[in-house]
C-alpha cells in the first residue's frame, strides 16, 4: 500500500510552511495527518524509498549480508526521543551545507518517520554509506555540486544499487531510461549502466549541474530531478513567476511536495542519528577490486564455475549485467573481480572461454520436410502414401540431392530405399522417401 503524508490544503499550505499556524498532527499506521482548526487536509506522497518494504530489499542485498553486521557495542532503547522545534532548527542550521536546510512541520514529520518506524533502515543505510559515499562525493566534486547532495540516493533508492521504482526508474540515483541515455549511460536488454554506482553517480552529478544552470536554486534543482523540469516550470507559472520552492510548493505534484522535506530529513538523520539512538550497522569494507576485459560472450555463472567464485558476489560487483550475460563479443567488456581473484581469472581464462556455450545461434537450418495437410490431395501434392512409407513423384529437372533435401533425408537413403545404384532418375518416377 502506498505510504502518504497528508497535510494542509494548498490554500493554507503557505501558512503551515512559513508561519507555523496552529495545526494538529496525528500519526496513524499508514499515514501522518496534519490538519488545521478547520479540518482542511491535503495528500502528499512520501518518496518510494521511505516505504517500510524497502527494509526487506536492503537486508537481502549481497553487500548487506556479507559486509554489514549488528554493532553489539551500540546501545539503544529502540525509541525515538522527543526534541523541541528549537532543537531541530538549531541542528539544521549547524549543518555545514550550501543548500538551505529549513525547518517546518513537513520536514519534522519526515524526520520522525526516519527516526521512528524506519530507524532500522537508517541503520542499514549508515552502514552501506561506507560503500557509496566516497563515490558520490568524488562525482559531485567533479561537477562542483554541493556535497550534501550525496544523500539524494537515500530518498531515491535507500542506497540499493538495483532498486527499480514502480515507473521503471533504476539504480542508486533512479534514472529513467530516456534520462540515462541522455547522460551517456548504456541501457539495452543485457546492460544497464544505471545500476553502476560509479557511472550513474557521474551522470547524476552532470544532470544536477545542468539543472542548476537553469534554476539557480538547489531546492528547485532536486525538485526538478524528482518530477522533471516541465512540472517545475508549470508550478512557477502558476505561482506568478515565483522561484522559491516553498512558494511554488502548493502547485507541485504530490510526491515532489514531500521530496525536498524528505531530502532535508535524510541529511538530518544521517548526521544526527546518535541523538536519536540509532545504531549504524558495523561495516567490514570489501576487499579491493580490479577489472579484466573480455572480448567474447560469457556468463557470470561460467566464470563462477570455472574460477570457483561466489556467483552472488560476482553479481554484486557487476550489477550492470542485468541477465548475467557479459556481451564481450560485441565490444570488449569489463568484469570486476576481487583483486586476489584477478590472477585466478587470467590463469583460467582459456578454460573459462572453453566452457562457454554460444548464447545465440549465428546460423540455423530450415526444416524443409513437407508434410501435406489432410485437405491436400495426393495428386496436387505430387505424393502418395503407401503402407510401406511415403512416396513422391519425380518432377522434371529434379535430382536425387534436391529430392533428399526437400524431404529431410539423404541421397544414400533414397538409393537404398529404391534400389538405385547410379544417380539417374526420370520425371514421373515414383520414389520412396520414408
Amino acid at each position: 500500500m502506498k505510504r502518504k503524508l497528508i497535510i494542509l490544503s494548498a490554500m493554507l499550505l503557505t501558512c503551515v510552511v512559513n508561519t507555523q499556524a496552529q495545526i494538529e498532527v496525528e500519526v496513524e499506521d499508514e499515514e501522518i495527518i496534519v490538519s488545521d482548526e478547520y479540518g482542511d487536509v491535503e495528500e502528499i506522497d512520501f518518496p518510494e524509498a521511505m516505504a517500510d518494504n524497502m527494509m526487506d530489499s536492503l537486508m537481502n542485498l549481497y553487500e548487506s549480508k556479507s559486509y554489514l553486521t549488528v554493532d553489539e557495542d551500540c546501545r539503544t532503547t529502540g525509541e525515538n526521543p522527543l526534541f523541541s522545534k528549537e532543537e531541530y532548527i538549531e541542528r539544521l542550521m549547524r549543518m555545514p551545507t550550501v543548500m538551505e536546510m529549513s525547518y517546518n512541520e513537513v520536514v519534522r514529520s519526515c524526520i520522525d518517520r526516519y527516526a521512528g518506524r524506519l530507524r532500522r533502515q537508517v541503520g542499514f543505510m549508515l552502514g552501506a554509506s561506507n560503500f557509496y559515499m566516497p563515490i558520490f562525493e568524488e562525482a559531485l566534486e567533479a561537477y562542483q555540486v554541493p556535497l550534501e547532495l550525496k544523500y539524494l540516493p537515500v530518498i531515491e533508492s535507500a542506497l540499493n544499487p538495483t532498486a527499480v521504482s514502480r515507473v521503471g526508474a533504476t539504480g542508486l540515483w533512479q534514472f529513467m531510461v530516456s534520462t540515462g541515455k541522455m547522460y551517456n549511460l548504456e541501457i539495452n536488454s543485457l546492460i544497464d549502466e544505471r545500476r553502476d554506482p560509479v557511472k550513474a553517480s557521474y551522470a547524476a552529478a552532470h544532470l544536477l549541474s545542468d539543472l542548476y544552470k537553469v534554476y539557480g536554486d538547489w531546492n528547485l534543482v532536486i525538485a526538478a530531478y524528482n518530477c522533471g523540469p516541465g512540472n517545475i516550470n508549470k508550478a512557477i507559472a502558476r505561482a506568478g513567476g515565483e522561484r522559491d520552492y516553498w512558494k511554488i510548493y502548493p502547485y507541485l505534484p504530490k510526491e515532489t511536495r514531500g521530496y525536498v522535506p524528505a531530502f532535508i530529513a535524510a541529511n538530518y538523520v544521517m548526521t544526527y542519528y546518535c541523538e536519536h539512538g540509532i545504531c549504524p550497522m558495523r561495516t567490514q569494507l570489501p576487499s579491493q577490486t580490479d577489472t579484466v576485459m573480455v572480448n567474447r560472450d560469457l556468463t557470470l555463472s561460467q566464470i563462477a564455475s570455472v574460477c570457483n567464485l561466489d556467483i552472488q558476489m560476482l553479481r554484486a560487483l557487476n550489477p550492470v549485467y542485468r541477465r548475467d550475460v557479459v556481451p564481450g563479443g560485441s565490444k570488449p567488456m569489463p568484469i570486476r573481480l576481487p583483486l586476489n581473484d584477478v590472477n585466478t581469472f587470467i590463469t583460467m581464462q582459456d578454460s573459462v572461454y572453453a566452457s562457454a556455450t554460444p548464447l545465440k545461434r549465428a546460423e540455423v537450418e530450415i526444416d524443409n520436410t513437407f508434410v501435406p495437410s489432410k485437405s491436400v490431395s495426393s495428386k496436387r501434392s505430387g505424393r502418395k502414401s503407401s503402407r510401406g512409407g511415403r512416396q513422391v513423384t519425380v518432377r522434371k529437372g529434379e535430382s536425387l540431392s534436391t529430392i533428399a533435401r526437400r524431404n529431410g533425408t539423404t541421397v544414400a537413403k533414397l538409393k537404398r530405399l529404391n534400389g538405385i545404384r547410379g544417380n539417374n532418375i526420370r520425371a514421373g518416377q515414383k520414389l520412396k522417401v520414408r
